[in-house]
C-alpha cells in the first residue's frame, strides 16, 4: 500500500491542499471516495482504507487533508469548514474529477455535508463516521457529547503569544489526548508514537503553533448544520461508535432523521466503537463504503 502526499494549488485562499490518492494512482474509468480526516490528522488516518484491496479494486480513494491540517498550507490565517469544503472541490477540479462519494471522520464528517450543499450534483454519497451535526451546543452536551470549548482554552492560552516559538512543539499532554480521544482502547504504543511524531512534525515552530491554534478554534466555535440538512438529497450512512467519548450514540441517532430528503438513510450502531472508526473498526467502515458504491453504482 502506498499513499503519497501530494500538493497542489487551488484558487481559494491562497491554498496549496494536500492529498493523497490510495496506491497513487487514478482510474478514471472508477468511482472516487473522497476521504476527510479528523482533528490533528492526516491522509494517514486513512492506511486501513488504502490497504484494502477490496475498496482500491472498486474505487479511487482520494484522501484530502481540510485546512489547519496535514500538508495544507493556506495564505489566510483564518479560515472555516466551509473553506475546507470549497477547497476540497477546487481539488477534485484540479483534479478532474467531476463526480464523488464523500466519507469524513469526526471534524471530516462536517467538511462532507458541506460539499454536498455547495454542490449537490456532484456528490453521490455520504459516510459519516463519529461525527456530529450540530455546533458545541449545550444541547449536544445534555446528551453525552464532550465539552470542547473548556478542554481546549488552557492549550489555547499557552500558544496564544506575539514572539516567534521557533522551537515549539505540541506537548505530550496534547498528544495524548488526540490519541485518546480518537483510538480509545484500541490505541498502542505504535499508534500513540505514530501520531505523537506525525503531530509535531505538523505543528513545529511558530507556523506550526499557529496553525494548530486557529485549527483549533475553527473546531470549537463552527457553526451546525441542522437547518440545512432537508437540503441534502444523496444517500447518507451514518456510523456511530458505543464507545465513542466525543459524540456517542443519542446525538447521530437523532441526527440521522434529520436528513429528510436524502434518498436513503441508515445508522449503525458498532459495539465498542471508538471515536475514528475507520481506524479502529475498518471492517464495518470499508464494508458501508463498498456498498454505498456498489448500490449507487450497480
Amino acid at each position: 500500500m502506498s499513499a503519497t502526499v501530494k500538493t497542489i494549488s487551488v484558487p481559494h485562499l491562497g491554498i496549496k491542499a494536500g492529498y493523497a490518492f490510495g496506491n497513487d494512482s487514478y482510474d478514471a474509468s472508477k468511482p472516487t471516495a473522497v476521504l476527510i480526516n479528523s482533528m490533528c490528522m492526516s491522509s494517514a488516518l486513512y492506511r486501513a482504507q488504502f490497504s484494502d484491496t477490496k475498496l482500491t479494486d472498486a474505487m479511487n480513494l482520494l484522501a484530502i487533508e481540510p485546512l489547519g491540517h496535514g500538508a495544507t498550507t493556506c495564505a489566510s490565517e483564518h479560515f472555516t469548514y466551509w473553506d475546507s469544503a470549497i477547497m476540497a472541490l477546487q481539488v477534485l477540479d484540479a483534479l478532474g474529477i467531476s463526480k464523488v462519494f464523500a466519507l469524513g471522520t469526526s471534524q471530516g464528517g462536517w467538511v462532507v455535508p458541506r460539499i454536498a450543499l455547495l454542490a449537490p450534483e456532484r456528490v453521490l454519497g455520504l459516510v459519516l463516521l463519529g461525527t456530529s451535526m450540530d455546533c458545541e451546543s449545550a444541547d449536544s452536551r445534555g446528551k453525552g457529547c464532550w465539552d470542547p470549548v473548556t478542554f481546549f482554552k488552557p492549550f489555547l492560552a499557552k500558544w496564544a503569544t506575539e514572539k516567534e516559538t521557533p522551537d515549539f512543539v505540541p506537548d505530550d499532554e496534547w498528544t495524548a489526548a488526540v490519541a485518546g480521544l480518537g483510538f480509545g482502547s484500541f490505541g498502542t504504543q505504535e499508534t500513540s508514537d505514530f501520531w505523537t511524531n506525525s503531530i509535531r512534525q505538523v505543528y513545529k515552530g511558530t507556523e506550526g503553533r499557529n496553525k494548530l491554534r486557529i485549527a483549533v478554534i475553527n473546531l470549537a466555535e463552527r457553526d451546525g448544520l441542522l437547518l440545512r440538512l432537508p437540503y441534502i438529497k444523496c444517500p447518507v450512512h451514518w456510523l456511530a461508535g458505543t464507545d465513542d467519548p466525543v459524540y456517542g450514540t443519542i446525538i447521530p441517532a437523532e441526527q440521522i432523521k434529520l436528513f429528510t430528503s436524502s434518498k436513503d438513510t441508515k445508522l449503525d450502531i458498532i459495539q465498542g466503537g471508538a471515536h475514528y472508526l475507520n481506524a479502529t473498526h475498518p471492517r464495518e467502515v470499508n464494508s458501508a463504503l463498498l456498498d454505498m458504491v456498489k448500490k449507487t453504482l450497480p
